[in-house]
């Protein structure tokens, strides 16, 4: 876990509590900073957290979002 931490650049105490769920909702560097040194693509990871039939990655929306048309 230290070494994880560490590669990552955040304290071994933020990982600690980021695992045990006291960090509700980390910070997406912080993610996308220990995916990276875990070897997980966002992706994956996207994939293990949402809930079914919630794939943004393919042109769906998430619940609540407002679909937005680019000028």
């Amino acid at each position: 876990m230290l070494e994880t931490a560490l590669e990552a650049g955040v304290s071994p105490e933020t990982l600690r509590k980021i695992e045990s769920g006291r960090v509700a909702t980390p910070a997406f560097t912080t993610v996308a900073a220990i995916a990276g040194v875990l070897g997980l693509s966002l992706d994956a990871v996207w994939a293990e957290i949402s809930p079914p039939g919630c794939d943004v990655a393919a042109g769906g929306s998430r619940p609540g979002s407002r679909d937005r048309l680019a000028s």
